[in-house]
């Protein structure tokens, strides 16, 4: 590991118990700053940025400690696949925990300014991961699941922004979902259909306020089945980030 990220793992770690105590302190007046998309501040700045590569492998190798060298995340669903993620996508969910109108946190103390740097490092570093390879094999949904109800809830519900291939829409912040594991889907689905998920879209917590626990199995396992394009994907599930070595 550079010495760069060393000295951010030490911020991040010593930084932790300040901003859990900020996080608790400011709760309400960022609950009732949140929204889905309101722009400014650190999105809008990243966005425009010109992003260094080499700077977002540096800030990336931090990031590696919970989604791994790859980006690929956990099949257990507790840290998402981020590799092949659109970078606006990125942008707006990094920002959004920084500026805690995303409840993270697991994540909030190493997406801190001390920890990675400023607006230029998230520009940099949704750069670096946008181009990073996919697992191709991320967790699929149980073999119990009924796949012809849930392309049928899918196409009824979600392709309207999603996409038919579960690419979303990277200019209106839709994030893909194909490629994505299933338990981390599945946790993301409860809390914006519960409204546990403060910066979710309203649009789409209407769209599932109703879905049952079984129409939530089928649609995300159906998602699981639906195919990244192959360009996406790395060659092998046995695949080693090279930047790594």
């Amino acid at each position: 590991m550079k010495l760069k990220s060393v000295i951010s793992v030490f911020a991040f770690v010593t930084t932790f118990a300040a901003s859990t105590v900020a996080m608790s302190s400011q709760s309400d007046e960022h609950a009732k700053a949140a929204g889905w998309n309101k722009g400014g501040g650190e999105q809008d700045a990243a966005l425009h940025l010109k992003p260094d590569l080499e700077n977002g492998l540096d800030v990336f190798e931090v990031c590696s400690a919970c989604h791994l060298p790859e980006g690929w995340g956990t099949e257990e669903g507790t840290f998402p696949q981020l590799a092949g993620q659109h970078r606006r996508v990125l942008i707006k969910q990094l920002a959004d925990i920084r500026a805690l109108n995303r409840d993270n946190p697991t994540m909030y103390p190493f997406a801190l300014p001390e920890s990675i740097g400023d607006s230029q490092a998230i520009s940099d570093v949704t750069a670096y991961i946008e181009k990073l390879k996919m697992n191709p094999a991320a967790g699929k949904g149980p073999a119990s699941a009924d796949l012809v109800k849930g392309e049928k809830l899918f196409k009824d519900n979600c392709v309207k922004c999603h996409g038919e291939t579960a690419m979303g829409d990277a200019q209106k912040y839709y994030p893909r979902l194909n490629g994505q594991h299933y338990k981390y889907m599945k946790r993301q689905f409860t809390w914006i259909r519960d409204g546990k998920r403060r910066n979710a879209n309203p649009d789409m917590v209407e769209q599932i306020k109703n879905f049952s626990e079984e129409d939530e199995v089928n649609v995300l396992t159906y998602v699981t089945h639906i195919p990244v394009p192959k360009e996406d994907l790395a060659p092998s599930k046995d695949y080693r980030n090279p930047d790594f070595d």
